[in-house]
């Protein structure tokens, strides 16, 4: 007898998978599209497709390269010191303290904050005329005049930096806070049984056992960190001049900024291949060491 399908898990799935195509499939396949396109809204008469034209251009515009320059300075110590501090405040949560409710609340506070709010707040605390930061710098005696921090070139990313920094600490300590609960007590106190210095129950137990949050955290973070635009656009816009102009804003700048969109799509589909080459490699080494073990 021939087994009746049932459609019922289908059609409770069905609207998500709708929504997932309409939100995100359509857009995807929209962009590779018009990356092959001259889609300049300003030059309507002139569209039409060019093939790899685009990917030549990109391939041989300077600003490509100096963006993607700062988009590697911008992941790599964006996420590396927003995991190491995550990390560290995830240990000082997870130690029993008065007030410890309270603290774990208040660091969200950052993470909860809009990027732009983060973006402006930050702009004003730069600022080179009545900014906190330079006012706590020249009473401490650290500078005799006030820095404009996001008008220097050589100070301008490493600002933004600082403040996406402080923006994704929280989202490292609440991952790898929820992680450590897990961690069973057992281990501590039989490494403290054996006499097990601090640093040896830290590499010994404590990251081994929480390496997957680590690993999932980091590449989710790497991936919005590449993608995210709010906190350069509203503190530098990308400069001054280009100084701090990551591929996410340049992408962001031709498409609304010069309404080419042709072009700006080219630039989103070779970042999104930069990041699938970086999670391939990070998946490919995750599951070597796991295999390994």
């Amino acid at each position: 007898m021939k087994k009746k399908i049932n459609f019922a898990p289908y059609l409770l799935i069905a609207p998500a998978v709708v929504f997932m195509l309409l939100v995100v499939a359509y857009p995807a396949i929209n962009s590779i599209l018009m990356s092959f396109q001259n889609y300049n809204l300003t030059k309507p008469q002139q569209r039409g497709f060019i093939g790899l034209t685009n990917y030549i251009t990109a391939f041989h515009d300077p600003l490509f390269y100096q963006s993607l320059i700062n988009t590697l300075i911008w992941v790599i110590f964006g996420v590396g010191f927003q995991f190491l501090f995550g990390f560290i405040l995830a240990l000082i949560l997870n130690r029993d303290f008065r007030g410890r409710g309270f603290i774990r609340s208040a660091a969200l506070i950052p993470w909860v904050t809009p990027g732009v709010l983060i973006g402006l707040m930050w702009t004003w605390m730069y600022d080179g005329n009545y900014g906190v930061i330079n006012d706590l710098l020249h009473k401490v005696g650290l500078i005799n005049t006030f820095i404009p921090f996001l008008s220097d070139a050589n100070a301008a990313l490493p600002c933004v930096i600082i403040t996406l920094v402080w923006q994704g600490i929280p989202f490292f300590a609440i991952m790898i806070l929820a992680a450590l609960q897990g961690v069973p007590g057992e281990l501590y106190e039989a490494a403290d049984v054996d006499g097990c210095p601090a640093h040896t129950k830290l590499f010994k137990i404590t990251i081994p056992s929480i390496k997957n949050t680590i690993f999932v955290t980091t590449l989710l973070r790497i991936i919005w960190v590449a993608n995210s635009i709010d906190i350069i656009f509203s503190m530098t816009n990308g400069g001054p001049g280009f100084s701090s102009m990551t591929l996410s804003v340049y992408a962001f700048k031709k498409a609304y900024g010069t309404l080419d969109f042709g072009y700006a799509s080219t630039l989103s589909i070779l970042l999104t291949l930069l990041l699938m080459i970086v999670a391939v490699f990070y998946l490919r080494n995750f599951f070597k060491s796991a295999d390994e073990q």
